[in-house]
């Protein structure tokens, strides 16, 4: 199985190179975040054309998260929302199970200022998000694995930023962030697909839209692919497809790919 995980930052805006992403790369499951559409204005008429067919949980101009995947491939027992979310009306979770995993798209709250209310209720999703993870989990339980892909808004370790210094007193890189990815690792028996490929490498999948960042190399790896300890062994690929980082109006952050063996 190929996955894809992307905050394309405005549907609308990127569906060009969304559909550009399905003819070059043909990904059995794509998951978006940030779609800030409508209900009725998911494109679903155009992926159709493209051979896909979508789950969507959309809130209007903010937030937003998608399963897309090939026709062939069932959307099965849908889920929008995530138990305990403290702003139930946001669209920043949904689940639904595609060829046998049960795959999660998640758009965690940026938590915008240490110690502010949103920063709380960040902290607040990722312990929903690890609870929920842990109801869910396959690893000796019978049930289907897991993938969970998303936006985070947390860099998991130092070598995920360009400047660890630079970023000492912000959101995304403090230990309570952190410790609640290592938390939700743990609760659903997971594993970051990034790493257990490329352990050591520092590379990133958004930048600022400011001062030139992409091209100066100045990123965050905040995007990431979690996937039951079982299928960790059957991993081939995964990568950071910067080249949809550029071009006319890009979205700020690069789809990443991880492919399994199935």
């Amino acid at each position: 199985m190929q996955l894809v995980t992307w905050n394309v930052n405005s549907l609308k805006m990127r569906l060009p190179r969304v559909l550009e992403l399905l003819a070059e790369h043909a990904p059995d499951v794509v998951c978006l975040q940030e779609t800030k559409c409508e209900d009725a204005a998911f494109p679903a008429d155009e992926l159709a054309a493209a051979g896909y067919h979508a789950v969507h949980h959309s809130a209007g101009r903010w937030a937003g998260v998608a399963i897309v995947a090939r026709a062939e491939l069932a959307l099965e027992d849908p889920v929008s929302g995530l138990p305990g979310e403290l702003r139930d009306d946001e669209a920043r979770w949904i689940e639904a199970t595609v060829g046998g995993v049960r795959v999660i798209s998640t758009y965690v709250p940026n938590g915008r200022e240490v110690g502010s209310p949103t920063f709380v209720e960040k902290l607040a999703f990722l312990d929903a998000a690890a609870a929920r993870v842990s109801a869910l989990r396959s690893d000796g339980g019978g049930g289907a694995p897991l993938a969970v892909a998303g936006d985070f808004n947390v860099a998991p370790a130092d070598v995920d930023v360009y400047d660890p210094a630079a970023f000492a007193t912000s959101t995304h890189v403090t230990g309570e962030e952190r410790s609640r990815i290592d938390a939700l690792l743990q609760a659903g028996g997971l594993v970051d697909a990034y790493r257990v490929l490329d352990p050591d490498g520092a590379h990133f999948t958004w930048w600022d839209y400011r001062q030139g960042h992409f091209h100066r190399g100045l990123g965050l790896r905040i995007d990431l692919v979690l996937v039951s300890q079982r299928l960790a062994p059957a991993l081939e690929r995964v990568g950071i497809e910067r080249d949809y980082r550029k071009g006319t109006k890009p979205s700020d952050h690069a789809p990443l790919v991880a492919q399994w063996a199935d």
